[in-house]
């Protein structure tokens, strides 16, 4: 084969290979278009019948027709909220840990195999684990100091996802701490600073706005999550500021109403709630993504 020959072999494999990436790219954007329009689509009888009242009302009775999904958004936010500051002290330590003090070496590969196989465990098991490890637990507790013993409830779900995004926000942040250039730490230190200060002033505010954009991330995870959540929180529709009591989120209503809805109203209204939790968690990865990218330039 002459030089010719092969330029265009390899011209030829370019211009494939430009193409095929245009693709996947085309079809992912075709396909995040598919899923606004589907559910906007299968939403607009609700969205014309229940209008902005939808997200303030907190009735939901489907004898009646009269859907609102304020219940909802409620517990969503409430066990998404609870579940990011429970899993910050945690996931902050294992950054730390991974990322400055321990970056080598067999206890942080066994740390990070561990991280990484707590992200990759179904959430159905999570669900199956707060059932019967958790969920006694938490109902001893009430017990004991007496509260009604409902064991599941919006803070047994909030554990559950805390547990579940620590190893998402930890990730992300611990690259981030990673990325603190060494001369700035280097530098510190031959001012006679200690590795603590060097880390309080130096590693994490320079690290900062990527340590928050995974926990931002993180929380996009929590709010969109249904078996474990659905297994734990209890499906109470009601409105209740006891953290230990019953509740329903977004993401469960929608997984225990949805194969028995009938009426097309009805269907409307878990498409729209669904339409909503996916605005949401678009926002909130949005800002996290734009916040990682300003943080890497």
């Amino acid at each position: 084969m002459n030089t010719k020959n092969i330029y265009n072999s390899k011209n030829f494999a370019d211009k494939f290979n430009s193409a095929l990436y245009f693709l996947s790219a085309f079809l992912i954007i075709v396909l995040f278009a598919a899923i606004c329009v589907t559910l906007t689509v299968f939403s607009l009888q609700s969205i014309k019948t229940f209008g902005l009242s939808f997200l303030t009302a907190s009735l939901w009775d489907p004898v009646a027709g009269k859907f609102g999904a304020l219940t909802y958004i409620y517990g969503t936010v409430l066990t998404s909220t609870l579940a990011l500051l429970l899993s910050i002290p945690f996931a902050f330590s294992v950054i730390v840990f991974l990322g400055e003090y321990y970056t080598e070496g067999i206890l942080s590969n066994i740390l990070k195999s561990a991280v990484e196989l707590l992200a990759g465990i179904p959430s159905v098991i999570y669900g199956f684990w707060a059932l019967y490890a958790l969920v006694p637990i938490i109902r001893k507790f009430e017990m004991a100091f007496e509260i009604p013993p409902y064991g599941v409830g919006i803070l047994t779900a909030a554990i559950v996802l805390a547990i579940m995004i620590i190893p998402y926000s930890a990730s992300i942040g611990r690259e981030a701490i990673q990325l603190v250039p060494s001369e700035l730490k280097e530098s510190a230190y031959a001012l006679g600073a200690t590795q603590y200060e060097v880390l309080r002033y130096v590693t994490v505010p320079y690290a900062r706005s990527g340590i928050f954009a995974g926990i931002l991330l993180s929380l996009g995870r929590a709010v969109g999550e249904t078996m474990a959540v659905t297994m734990v929180i209890g499906n109470v529709n009601k409105i209740s500021l006891n953290i230990f009591a019953p509740g329903n989120t977004m993401a469960s209503v929608i997984a225990n109403q949805f194969s028995e809805a009938c009426d097309k109203l009805y269907i409307s209204s878990l498409v729209e709630i669904g339409l909503v939790l996916f605005v949401i968690t678009g926002v909130i990865n949005v800002i996290g993504k734009y916040i990682l990218k300003k943080i890497s330039i």
